[in-house]
């Protein structure tokens, strides 16, 4: 009952924060001051996607870490400095793809108008874009993001890891005022890229530590496990990619239901998502259809992920370099 209390307590404070901070946003923020940003941060997103369209994944996925550190602030893209580790450097984002892109879009963006538009806002922008190139759904991004001046790698603990069980996965989503919805829609982002197989290994050989090849998760499709197992030899590979949505990895479709629906989900945290009755029914009916409904859905939800935490009028910094502080 009290921890309860206090994720409804907790709830209630970050939906403040975030109604405040999304009044402060705008999709039409840089129509004076930068109204090339879309165009540009697009070009350059067309030309990368083209060559390697494999990037598309961990561009959205950048995106999804650095909200959830210290809100959508851009301090997962600076660099470690002095005594200070920073996020980019702690285990979590140790498999994050895209920095020299990133700081190639934002070089682009502070030739067309410098000292400008964040960090923050441009990552933003190309998370959309790699969505919407990957032929999934477009949407309006509101824009007016600063930039954070601080990165420290404990705070990554905030970031919901492939290993988290249903009620872990609610309280860290809650904790940035994102719902069961949110969680299960936003989880359907691994429909696009791939994970190294040190992220879900422990299902394969190690789920209650007997550290075996029969210690495996109860949960997983037997045929997917040993689909796996053939991929991902030993609990030591941390080099072997792994699609996260097979079939379909490079677009953004129904694929991560259909699979999960049937056990195939390649996290346990996807493998849970058929615990709770609200997310389970979410994946069933989207595994049968629904892409329309989806997609609006998940356009929803990753503008409502994009308002967590955000800098905003005289707060922070426009960086010129997205790797160091000015």
């Amino acid at each position: 009952m009290a921890s309860s209390r206090a994720i409804l307590a907790l709830l209630l404070a970050a939906a403040a924060v975030a109604s405040s901070a999304s009044a402060q946003l705008d999709e039409k923020f840089y129509s004076h001051s930068c109204p090339s940003v879309e165009a540009v941060v697009r070009r350059e997103m067309v030309r990368a996607l083209a060559a390697a369209p494999s990037l598309a994944g961990p561009l959205l996925r950048m995106h999804f870490h650095d909200c959830f550190v210290r809100g959508c602030d851009g301090s997962v893209l600076l660099d470690s400095a002095g005594n200070n580790t920073a996020e980019k450097d702690a285990t979590p984002n140790q498999t994050l793809r895209g920095f020299g892109f990133i700081e190639r879009v934002k070089a682009a963006v502070e030739k067309a108008c410098p000292g400008t538009v964040s960090c923050a806002d441009v990552l933003a922008l190309m998370a959309r874009d790699a969505v919407w190139l990957s032929k999934g759904p477009f949407w309006a991004v509101p824009l007016g993001r600063r930039d954070g001046r601080v990165s420290i790698a404990n705070e990554t603990d905030q970031l919901p890891p492939p290993t988290a069980n249903f009620t872990e996965l609610t309280q860290m989503f809650a904790a940035k005022n994102l719902d069961l919805k949110d969680l299960v829609v936003l989880s359907a982002g691994h429909t696009i890229g791939t994970s190294h197989c040190s992220s879900f290994t422990d299902r394969l050989y190690n789920f209650t530590g007997l550290d075996n090849a029969h210690d495996v998760d109860p949960t997983l499709e037997l045929q997917y496990m040993a689909r796996l197992k053939s991929k991902c030899t030993s609990l030591a590979d941390n080099t072997t990619l792994v699609e996260m949505d097979p079939g379909s990895f490079r677009t953004f479709d129904l694929g991560y239901f259909k699979h999960v629906a049937k056990r195939r989900g390649l996290f346990h945290s996807d493998g849970e998502l058929l615990t709770n009755g609200f997310t389970r029914a979410y994946v069933l009916r989207h595994a049968a259809g629904s892409q329309d409904e989806f997609f609006a859905d998940f356009a929803a939800s990753m503008v409502k992920m994009g308002n967590v935490g955000v800098l905003t009028g005289s707060q922070g910094e426009i960086r010129k370099k997205c790797n160091v502080v000015n």
